[in-house]
């Protein structure tokens, strides 16, 4: 079955509704699982190009990571985590592909097709742009139970 898991997350509570259902999927199958945030913000973007020292935004995210990959690796997982910077659909597609990741584990804001022409949908583009299964996992509008 899955062997290797992507799992972008946004840093926001939005987060929870996917990692309750990779932990039961990756404790079922045994597979690894990539966390991976993509930084969007100006000096991300142009990051590499000018050489330029880490933002406040990247260095919280890269905290973030940090955080989610210790929770995870407690509970027995094998996980890494990995810092993109640029457009999140490509940056999500690119690493996927470069990883040899057979499935990508994402949630949506459940947004209905207004509010996608508005707010543009991350996971939309990615589905729509690769061959490799995507999940896909509505945010709940219940409280969440992990911090």
């Amino acid at each position: 079955m899955y062997k290797h898991i992507l799992v972008p997350l946004e840093n926001t509570p939005t987060d929870q509704a996917i990692l309750a259902h990779v932990r039961k999927l990756a404790h079922f199958t045994g597979a690894r699982l990539t966390l991976i945030h993509v930084a969007e913000g100006h000096v991300a973007r142009t990051y590499e190009q000018l050489n330029l020292a880490e933002s406040s935004e990247m260095v919280k995210d890269r905290d973030y990571l940090a955080r989610r990959q210790k929770e995870l690796l407690a509970e027995n997982f094998e996980v890494s985590a990995h810092l993109a910077c640029g457009e999140p659909a490509d940056q999500i597609l690119a690493f996927a592909e470069k990883s040899n990741c057979d499935l990508i584990a994402m949630a949506t804001h459940g947004h209905r097709l207004l509010g996608d022409l508005i707010l543009g949908s991350v996971a939309d583009s990615v589905r729509h742009r690769t061959a490799i299964p995507v999940l896909l996992i509505r945010q709940s509008k219940e409280p969440s139970l992990h911090p």
